[in-house]
């Protein structure tokens, strides 16, 4: 049985995955942290959750506790992670991994030494939607896949953030977050493409703030090459007008096309030469995490082969791709 331990039971936690972890086979929820004692004693009561903690080191130090799930902005990842490595527990970390590729590399090695595995949340590798676009690739039913193109254009206040509005805006603060939305948001998708044609071993790329609400860059463009010779560009800018909004990936290939959001819905369209267009659509589970948790879950379990799909080593490679195309230039 895998006894989990939360640190950071916000937003994130209420829906998408700390029911998660009580509801898959072989795992219970033991425990949560929270730095604000009663905030984490009423995530306990309300989840059915038999203690709380409102210091990080008693929980992981719980010997309950064989797993712990890190669930706080990116600058404390690497601290925990190590922490938790050092106590010998199993880590599974939020998105994106850290702040930098850096931080990444030293949890990875933390969790090497300790012998402890380490999972990162990008639970896009685990959805029916996603998993699809994966089976129609390797099919080949669009042919020779030619290029990928991520387009994220949002107006200065994004629909698509998930921000509550008790909750402080850390994601647009780069000593918190890394840098901003495009951290936030671009690394599921670049994610999802490396789980799609393998790691980028090229990127480039360019960042520059032009509404001025915040610190970090509110637009970027990028380029790069996967390690198979499939070639990919992106634009993310959250500043633009409202009537040009639009969130949608389109992988091309030689016989047609398919496109999808990463975050508006869940539908899938393909083209094909000669064919009719179809629209392919998807139930999501309730607790959007699951299907990853129960991988992970069965994987600490020894049940068969299972194995998670987003690893450690896996997430560094984003936050790399990242650092690469987020290069911050100066307006004049």
């Amino acid at each position: 049985m895998i006894k989990w331990g939360i640190i950071g039971v916000g937003d994130v936690c209420e829906l998408k995955s700390g029911p998660a972890l009580q509801k898959a086979e072989g795992s219970a929820l033991v425990a949560v942290m929270r730095r604000t004692a009663h905030l984490a004693e009423d995530f306990a009561k309300r989840h059915g959750v038999p203690k709380f903690y409102s210091d990080a080191e008693q929980l992981i130090n719980d010997p309950e506790i064989n797993a712990v799930y890190i669930a706080t902005p990116p600058d404390s990842h690497a601290h925990y992670t190590q922490m938790a490595a050092r106590a010998g527990k199993a880590v599974y970390v939020e998105k994106p991994m850290a702040r930098n590729y850096g931080e990444c590399t030293a949890m990875v090695e933390a969790c090497k030494q300790a012998g402890v595995p380490l999972f990162v949340a990008y639970y896009r590798r685990a959805l029916p939607n996603f998993l699809k676009i994966k089976e129609l690739i390797e099919n080949g039913s669009i042919g020779d896949i030619r290029f990928v193109d991520i387009r994220v254009h949002k107006s200065l206040h994004p629909d698509i953030v998930g921000q509550s509005e008790n909750e402080s805006n850390w994601r647009t603060k780069p000593e918190i977050a890394g840098a901003g939305y495009f951290y936030n948001l671009a690394s599921h998708q670049l994610d999802f493409f490396d789980f799609l044609f393998g790691p980028i071993v090229r990127a480039q790329g360019f960042a520059a703030n032009y509404g001025g609400l915040y610190a970090a860059e509110d637009t970027t463009l990028g380029s790069f090459v996967f390690e198979n010779g499939v070639i990919g560009q992106g634009s993310w800018c959250f500043a633009s007008a409202l009537e040009s909004e639009t969130e949608k990936s389109v992988i091309y290939g030689s016989k047609g096309r398919i496109e999808f959001p990463f975050f508006s819905d869940f539908n899938v369209d393909v083209f094909i030469d000669r064919e009719e267009p179809k629209r392919l659509k998807f139930e999501m589970p309730e607790h959007i995490q699951q299907p990853l948790i129960q991988m992970m879950v069965d994987e600490l379990n020894n049940k068969g082969k299972t194995k998670s799909p987003s690893t450690g080593e896996s997430g560094a490679r984003t936050n790399w791709v990242l650092e690469q195309i987020c290069q911050r230039v100066d307006r004049a």
